[in-house]
């Protein structure tokens, strides 16, 4: 939409929380003037009558220039909105596991909740059953390209099981992808023109690293005010607003969202996005290894029949229990879904490393922005310096459904102070070796030469305000790799909630194997930044 009024409001309706905020026209620019967020029952209508009531309370002035009063309604206020539901369900087919694997691992990362069916010694039953199921929202069918000689003989079959289920639900999409696409193959004469149901012709998942395949995917998947889709459009338009590379990870009730695009001049930037039902901060899939993992980050004592009961709970009632240890558990499942996150896309680790890292989603709310600081550092542990940053008013994916691509970018670039909050900077090396020193750290800020001396190993927290930025010099015993191997290395970074995090901790990290010393690590690192939740 082109925005013409002097204020709008955004709105991001998820599946546990919806978030409203009021942007408004302040001598000639962009600015946030208030944001609230509340279970996802709450009608929005509610939630901007709140934040234009605050306004008119706290300052008249402005409410009056935007036609607020005490008596006015919230109703007519222009919006920006995107929507984010459950994910759907998609079959992967293939005549061998050969195939499947690749197919099922795109679709994974493509938003879509899966399941793998291969042909070569399965029940041709269990498969027609369930491409029958209801649930299911569409096929992926796939073949080698060319077909392999284990796929030969079960191409055929394999086309008329598809055609059939097509046949009887005209509304689930099958989407053909690598032999199985081919003009003139045998199973061509299936999909003819004028069947019932839609066919979609892909390319196979090995094209392109697999990134033609997700985007048609992800293109399937979803509306036009899709949340997710929209964070990845906002997180390119951010880039080139700041004109560096970053990195933004979204954890959600149903799903996560990894996006990175980088900056370069001249050119807008480019987003590359993966959407991981399975990287959900509780996926529907939980199991004893999901709760393992929630376990190994926990900092409070709870046995594991007490853990999965209160993680059962939050998976009910997603804004229950969210104070005190509470907060605790929550935070513990967001690193463990980071983690899934992360292991789910490795292929974004052979990007450059992002200059800016931004944590999205409501789970995060829980918490202090120093805390959330030290969950990025603690589980995306790429060695380098990047400042950290949070999506807190959750304006990235309404924002990235302005269609114009120069507005959304005259927007977002007002709003540059308004949009994320400053958690701070990390330093995080690699390849260090074990002994009494490493070396030592200069900071050079606002208040003169600050010194300290580094331990390998260690966790060292700087006090960098939000604001304030500062060169930091390290001089260190060994070589290390902070991108690349260096000893001396001079940087400027920036101030936030949470300081300079200076992180000689291993990577991955080190944490012992007795789950009770391994709650009392995490407990220390965490005091200095949470310090309330101790109280």
């Amino acid at each position: 939409m082109r925005i013409e009024q002097p204020v709008f409001a955004t709105v991001d309706r998820g599946t546990a929380t919806t978030a409203v905020a009021l942007v408004g026209r302040v001598e000639r620019r962009w600015r946030l003037i208030g944001s609230t967020s509340a279970p996802a029952g709450i009608p929005e209508e509610a939630l901007l009558e709140r934040v234009r009531g605050r306004l008119a309370a706290v300052d008249p002035g402005t409410a009056a220039s935007f036609a607020f009063d005490s008596a006015g309604s919230a109703a007519d206020i222009r919006r920006l909105a995107c929507i984010t539901s459950a994910a759907p369900e998609i079959v992967v087919v293939a005549a061998t596991e050969r195939v499947v694997g690749p197919l099922a691992a795109v679709a994974a990362t493509a938003g879509w909740r899966v399941r793998r069916l291969v042909l070569d010694g399965g029940e041709i039953l269990a498969i027609a059953t369930a491409l029958a199921d209801p649930r299911v929202a569409a096929v992926l069918a796939g073949a080698s390209d060319p077909p392999g000689a284990d796929e030969r003989p079960l191409i055929g079959d394999l086309g008329q099981l598809v055609a059939a289920a097509t046949e009887r639900r005209p509304d689930l999409v099958a989407v053909l992808a690598g032999g199985l696409a081919e003009p003139g193959g045998r199973t061509e004469a299936l999909f003819r023109p004028g069947r019932p149901g839609p066919t979609v012709l892909a390319p196979p998942p090995a094209t392109g690293g697999g990134e033609p395949l997700r985007a048609l995917l992800d293109g399937l998947r979803g509306g036009d005010q899709d949340g997710r889709r929209a964070l990845a459009v906002a997180t390119g338009t951010l880039a080139d607003v700041m004109q560096r590379r970053v990195e933004v990870v979204e954890i959600g009730r149903t799903g996560a969202t990894r996006v990175t695009a980088g900056w370069t001049a001249g050119a807008a930037a480019v987003p590359r996005a993966a959407l991981v039902p399975e990287a959900a901060l509780l996926p529907r899939s939980f199991s004893d290894a999901h709760l393992d993992a929630v376990m190994s980050w926990m900092t409070i004592p709870l046995d594991r029949l007490r853990a999965r009961d209160r993680l059962r709970e939050l998976s009910l009632a997603a804004w229950g229990d969210a104070a005190g240890d509470g907060a605790l558990l929550r935070m513990a499942a967001a690193r463990a879904a980071l983690a899934r996150l992360l292991a789910a896309t490795p292929a974004f680790d052979t990007l450059p490393p992002a200059d800016l890292l931004v944590a999205s989603g409501g789970v995060w709310a829980v918490a202090p922005g120093p805390a959330v600081a030290l969950a990025l550092a603690d589980v995306h542990r790429r060695p380098g310096v990047r400042g950290l940053g949070l999506d807190h008013a959750r304006l990235l994916a309404p924002l990235g459904t302005i269609e114009d691509a120069a507005e959304r970018q005259a927007v977002m670039a007002d709003l540059r102070d308004d949009l994320l909050v400053p958690l701070g900077s990390v330093v995080i090396a690699s390849g260090m070796r074990p002994g009494r020193s490493a070396g030592r750290l200069v900071i050079r800020g606002q208040g003169g030469p600050t010194e300290l001396s580094l331990a390998p190993g260690s966790l060292e927290l700087v006090d960098l305000p939000p604001g304030e930025r500062a060169i930091v010099e390290l001089e260190l015993r060994d070589a290390v790799r902070l991108g690349p191997r260096t000893r001396h290395v001079a940087m400027e970074v920036a101030g936030g909630l949470g300081g300079l995090l200076v992180d000689l901790r291993y990577i991955p990290l080190g944490l012992p194997q007795r789950l009770e010393r391994r709650r009392e690590l995490l407990a220390s690192w965490q005091a200095a930044l949470w310090p309330e939740i101790e109280a």
